[in-house]
């Protein structure tokens, strides 16, 4: 079953994630993971006395869960491969640590009443990467292992080449490439992902107004282009992005039958969007 627990209960993510570590490393506690996890889903559930709860629809709490979710699977995965990175039980916390984090960028402090975290699409990397310098410290996460969460939040930018971000070592080189890979597969695998670009068309609308993009410089022009394009998006971009930049780690998320239930969920999601667009069309002529 894909995914398998439920994305929508933030507390039975919390719990799968840490039954994925004990079940990897056997006799050890992911102290670290349920800190993080308390805090972030406090953070977009507002019982965080700094942060307003996240008012998108699209980048919202169950979208970080997908994306994390993925990545433990992925690191389980890896654990397990012969051909896998050999990662201690603090390399793989802090890869679901730098999963839990990549996102909180788009959050509003309480002082921020002007509207919605969506007007932060352009920075939030570095928004997500600055909380995350400045909270890890006390949860007991030193100044070197600190520069490694913060390279894998940087590979979820979109415009960003891995090649070009500094690493301490290989190993948190794919813990990036591991991140980045969870970043997209776990949202267009999610089920409703067809039905949600409407939504994050409305996103990228409010964050092109607050960066006051003129609307001939506009990636999209509707939420319809926003669709048809998506397919494109996913064979011309995505898919070769995650073969080649992020070192194909998907392979980690594998069955021993060979099929691959991430990638085939976005190959059925694809499918579908690609007859509501021809359908769109027909309608239209």
């Amino acid at each position: 079953m894909l995914p398998p627990v439920d994305t929508k209960n933030s507390r039975a993510v919390a719990d799968h994630l840490g039954e994925i570590f004990r079940r990897t490393y056997p006799g050890k506690q992911p102290a670290l993971i349920d800190r993080v996890a308390t805090t972030v889903i406090d953070m977009f559930t507002g019982a965080h006395p700094d942060y307003h709860p996240i008012d998108l629809a699209y980048h919202d709490l169950e979208h970080t869960l997908q994306a994390t979710l993925c990545m433990a699977l992925l690191l389980e995965g890896n654990y397990r491969a012969t051909d896998g990175w050999p990662l201690s039980p603090r390399q793989f916390e802090l890869g679901i640590v730098s999963a839990l984090l990549h996102d909180v960028g788009y959050l509003k402090l309480r002082s921020d009443t002007e509207g919605t975290g969506a007007k932060y699409t352009y920075c939030h990397v570095l928004r997500s990467a600055a909380f995350a310098a400045s909270y890890l410290p006390s949860a007991g996460v030193d100044e070197g292992e600190i520069s490694g969460v913060l390279g894998a939040i940087n590979c979820t930018g979109a415009a960003k080449q891995i090649g070009r971000l500094h690493f301490r070592d290989d190993t948190e080189r794919f813990i990036g490439c591991a991140l980045a890979t969870a970043d997209y597969l776990g949202q267009m695998a999610a089920p409703d992902y067809p039905d949600e670009l409407e939504i994050l068309y409305r996103e990228f609308c409010e964050s092109d107004d607050y960066a006051h993009v003129p609307a001939e410089r506009r990636i999209f022009r509707s939420a319809s282009d926003l669709q048809a394009r998506t397919p494109d998006f996913w064979r011309k971009l995505v898919l070769p992005k995650l073969t080649h930049d992020f070192q194909a780690v998907y392979r980690f998320l594998g069955l021993p039958d060979g099929t691959n239930p991430y990638l085939d969920a976005v190959a059925r999601n694809i499918a579908i969007i690609e007859g509501r667009s021809i359908a769109a069309t027909s309608a239209v002529a």
